[in-house]
């Protein structure tokens, strides 16, 4: 089980910046996604500040968002790093699972990701993630470097918070 602490879970600003960018589509009608919760357990909490400092997780949890745009049903996971490479360690086996059985059941499933470094986000479908997902068990790269990654599928940030990831989804969608 994973655990969280006073240091508090990684990605919160990433994934702060989608909640925003969410909002923002549910607004203007383009999309309804939500932040899926991952139930926690408790473990230390401080009486005075009433504030939880050690906890455990309960279950796995799938993806960070699922939702609807325009008609399409859509999943993804936030991963951030500060890294020129994205560590596949950070992608579980029970996420890319719930991610191909979301695409075979006609929706569309990618991540997010951020690079710190260099202040970029990209958007990579569940097909190709899978594949370098693959190799890395077979033993190949445990890591997906920030090169790999395709310029095309940049994912702009507007209004200098909004992650339009729709945008670059649509240009796959396009492409595909």
């Amino acid at each position: 089980m994973g655990y969280w602490n006073t240091r508090g879970l990684r990605g919160s600003e990433l994934e702060e910046m989608i909640n925003v960018t969410n909002e923002l589509y549910r607004q203007k009608r383009l999309a309804v996604v939500q932040k899926v919760p991952t139930p926690i357990k408790p473990i230390t909490i401080d009486k005075e500040k009433r504030t939880i400092t050690l906890a455990y997780f309960e279950q796995k949890s799938t993806v960070d968002y699922v939702g609807v745009a325009q008609g399409v049903a859509i999943c993804f996971d936030a991963k951030e790093t500060t890294k020129n490479f994205l560590p596949i360690n950070n992608i579980h086996k029970h996420q890319i699972d719930f991610m191909k059985d979301f695409k075979r059941q006609g929706g569309e499933a990618f991540l997010v990701v951020h690079f710190k470094k260099y202040e970029e986000y990209f958007f990579i479908d569940i097909n190709t993630l899978d594949t370098y997902y693959e190799e890395a068990i077979q033993g190949g790269k445990k890591s997906i470097a920030y090169a790999l990654f395709e310029k095309d599928y940049l994912i702009p940030v507007e209004g200098g918070m909004y992650i339009n990831y729709l945008k670059t989804l649509e240009k796959y969608l396009n492409e595909s």
